[in-house]
């Protein structure tokens, strides 16, 4: 779009515009190179770190980080938290030397009150598979899944299951995963799974939040 959103009701608009361009059918290919993306935040939240860490999908490996720094782009509203984001992310994703076949958000992607979270925005935006991976409910229907690495049940909304409460290790708090643009339900899910080998938050996000600190560590003194 030609200009960011600066009202919740041009930011609303938006989401139901390009609500309507995910899509929840999975690439043929699996991926080779995955990314993780996070955001921290410094001075009093008035400025942020934005880091896309890209790993090897077979051996789970670094290729490739950037870090781009800048303000958040839209006020903090419940609901619209991608637009405080995602200019920094895509800055982010921009510097990397690795185009990834996959991006794995730190937050959601359909499980979203208006089934349009960060994972679905950057995904439509970037054209590339998304998926997100919550640390905590944000919205839908669940129940608790099974104690063992893999258990899952459905998060549904208005009926529909728009994602996963996953078990990535065992006895261990469970993830919630949804798909964001190119990936389905279970495709989501079991993509998390394979990226979390040893602990509950799959490697990307683990790489993309450690890069977030080390740039916020140096470039807040």
């Amino acid at each position: 779009m030609a200009t960011w959103p600066t009202t919740v009701a041009e930011a609303e608009a938006e989401q139901d515009r390009l609500r309507t361009l995910v899509d929840l059918t999975d690439v043929a290919a699996p991926p080779r190179t995955v990314a993780g993306l996070d955001v921290a935040y410094g001075d009093g939240d008035e400025r942020l770190f934005a880091a896309v860490v890209v790993l090897d999908a077979a051996t789970l490996a670094p290729v490739d980080e950037a870090v781009a720094t800048g303000r958040p782009a839209f006020p903090y509203v419940p609901g619209l938290f991608a637009f405080r984001e995602i200019p920094a992310l895509l800055d982010a994703l921009e510097r990397l030397t690795v185009r990834p076949d996959l991006l794995v958000c730190d937050g959601h992607g359909l499980t979203h009150p208006r089934r349009f979270g960060l994972a679905c925005h950057l995904g439509v935006l970037t054209g590339l598979p998304a998926l997100g991976v919550g640390k905590t409910h944000l919205t839908g229907e669940w129940s608790m899944p099974g104690e063992r690495r893999g258990d899952a049940t459905p998060i549904t909304l208005d009926g529909v299951t728009v994602g996963t409460v996953l078990r990535t290790q065992d006895r261990v708090k469970p993830v919630f995963v949804s798909p964001g643009h190119r990936m389905s339900v279970d495709g989501a899910a079991a993509q998390v799974l394979a990226l979390a080998p040893r602990y509950r938050l799959p490697e990307t996000t683990r790489a993309a939040d450690h890069a977030c600190r080390a740039a916020l560590a140096g470039r807040t003194r």
